[in-house]
């Protein structure tokens, strides 16, 4: 890490205490001059950075920008798993994330965002992705697994996200299947995974596991054609440093699950937190869409549906609507 790195981790951990100029030149070996100018640096980035004489440097309290040093505080099960990147804006995290997988970058390689301008969902949607109201991230994953087990990673990442999100706003989630999480019947999160497929064995090369997150209202609310489906997590003010608590809590709970995802301790808990179980639905392939009722979520997170003409059969993939 440069200076300013180290500077900002320092600060991040000591938020509201002042720490001497002195003190962290000391620490990094270099001039007070080089703190000095990583300091005004961060403020020009944005953090609300005191500077006072005789007592030196402290980060406010109230500070909300995201930092692998404001995330990387909270993990402290999987402290050196994770190599954290975040940036201002981005175009998407999935898209940059899978630049890097093809490049090579090591799994555990986390990309996030203050902002997207191209935020992707499934099936080619977008996300809408504004600046400091969410969390938008990707993970590269490099898993042991075939190509039917994929699905795996999306509903371990589903009850993950369901587990932060009420850890920090108390608002019960739930998840619609495949890759949804609402609060109050309202979706707050979406999760897009996309992998790369070795020709030679048909098993995954590696893995993106995209999250986006709606923590705050956004100031000018939400697009038309998601402002009756969508909501966030807080409608005003939020405590700070949350987003950098949900972020290390998505991590930590999903890295919990996915060292032993073949042994599917999360799968319950799925089932438990759906909400289609026995609700009439639209199954959605192409421009055709036919009616089923949900019957249960398989071993294998498959939907299982009875179909309008009475047949029962098992979803893998694709996509489904509540019926009005």
């Amino acid at each position: 890490m440069n200076v300013k790195e180290r500077t900002l981790e320092v600060l991040e951990k000591n938020r509201g205490k002042f720490i001497s100029g002195e003190e962290l030149a000391k620490e990094f070996c270099v001039s007070r001059n080089s703190v000095w100018k990583s300091i005004k640096t961060l403020q020009s980035e944005g953090y609300n950075i005191s500077a006072v004489t005789n007592k030196g440097y402290s980060l406010a309290n109230n500070s909300d920008i995201i930092s692998s040093q404001s995330i990387q505080k909270y993990i402290s099960q999987y402290p050196n798993i994770f190599e954290i990147s975040v940036h201002k804006i981005i175009t998407s995290t999935n898209s940059v994330a899978k630049e890097l997988a093809y490049q090579g970058a090591k799994e555990g390689t986390v990309i996030i965002s203050e902002e997207q301008t191209a935020g992707r969902g499934r099936l080619g949607r977008s996300f809408f992705s504004p600046s400091q109201t969410g969390l938008y991230m990707s993970i590269i994953l490099r898993p042991t697994l075939t190509a039917s087990q994929s699905l795996l990673i999306t509903t371990a990442a589903a009850v993950a996200v369901s587990q932060a999100i009420e850890k920090v706003s108390g608002k019960q989630a739930k998840i619609k299947w495949v890759n949804d999480v609402y609060c109050e019947e309202k979706k707050v999160s979406g999760i897009l995974t996309e992998a790369s497929f070795s020709l030679e064995n048909g098993g995954l090369e590696f893995v993106v596991l995209g999250i986006g997150i709606n923590v705050k209202s956004p100031k000018d609310g939400f697009p038309s054609d998601v402002e009756n489906i969508a909501t966030a997590l807080f409608d005003g003010e939020v405590l700070t440093d949350v987003r950098s608590q949900l972020a290390a809590d998505v991590l930590h709970n999903f890295w919990h699950y996915y060292l032993n995802i073949s042994d599917k301790t999360f799968v319950q808990e799925y089932k438990d937190r759906s909400f289609l179980i026995g609700r009439k639905i639209n199954v959605i392939s192409g421009d055709s869409m036919q009616s089923a009722t949900v019957l249960e979520i398989s071993d294998d997170c498959g939907l299982k549906v009875k179909m309008s003409d009475g047949t029962v059969i098992t979803l893998s993939a694709g996509e489904v609507s509540i019926k009005m």
